[in-house]
């Protein structure tokens, strides 16, 4: 009997373990984002976000704002993760989530850090935000189409699972490659600094803008219901890498103007 229970035990462990894994596939890429931002910070900065998040990396506080979503209490902030519009529109004619979306959610975070009045609570909080805010921004599927809430409602398998085309570009792709976020960022492709300056000019919509594009390619990447296995990773894990390697660079850029 005995040892029956410590079987059970022992499954019911590793049922958790992996479920909630599962549920923190997702950081992998957020990480990314920070770890490579965290290399473009001007000193100044990294004094003041030590600072405010308490010696904790940008990496380490980069899925705070996913991990809030379990809390009820910041449900208002659920909306601010992406922005949903026609492919065949734009995001300055198409109709606003009165609720917000990642463009204006963004612009607030930065309107409370810069507030003078701001507390240094509030600042930690909406720097945590911003942080997973600007990663989520470069993951084309954030900038998606209302009816299929940015592809979650696209079935298809991964290797004969079940998943949708926002995870495979959330997480799939990224867990089949096989590295941690150090090993992605340490092996980030080589820059100059003039194609750094290139890839920090412009504004939170202009980024948008220039995501977008590439939405509308990963929209066409598939078939409904499709089993995406190699091929797909192999066609489509440069883009995705790039796109974390970017989003890092414009992060440090929004980060080193506020500080």
């Amino acid at each position: 009997m005995k040892t029956k229970i410590i079987y059970l035990l022992i499954v019911l462990f590793t049922f958790s373990y992996q479920a909630n894994a599962s549920k923190k596939w997702g950081a992998t890429g957020h990480r990314v984002v920070g770890a490579i931002a965290d290399n473009h910070l001007k000193p100044k900065t990294k004094r003041k976000l030590k600072k405010l998040l308490k010696r904790k990396t940008l990496a380490f506080v980069s899925t705070y704002g996913d991990e809030i979503k379990s809390d009820k209490r910041y449900n208002e902030f659920y909306t601010w993760h992406y922005v949903n519009f026609p492919l065949d529109s734009d995001y300055g004619s198409s109709e606003k989530n009165p609720k917000g979306d990642i463009i204006s959610g963004i612009e607030y975070c930065k309107n409370i850090i810069k507030d003078k009045n701001s507390s240094d609570d509030d600042k930690a909080f909406y720097l945590k935000l911003l942080i997973h805010l600007v990663g989520d921004l470069h993951q084309p599927m954030h900038i998606g189409k209302a009816e299929d809430r940015g592809g979650n409602d696209i079935k298809l398998q991964w290797f004969y699972e079940d998943t949708n085309l926002h995870r495979v570009w959330d997480t799939e792709m990224i867990e089949e490659f096989g590295m941690g976020y150090q090993e992605l960022a340490s092996n980030a492709d080589v820059l100059t600094k003039q194609q750094i300056k290139e890839i920090q000019k412009g504004t939170t919509l202009d980024w948008v803008n220039e995501v977008r594009e590439l939405t509308k390619e990963v929209y066409g990447s598939y078939e409904e219901g499709e089993n995406l296995r190699y091929r797909y990773n192999y066609r489509h894990f440069n883009t995705l890498r790039s796109q974390l390697q970017i989003g890092g660079i414009r992060l440090a850029k929004v980060l080193n103007d506020l500080f």
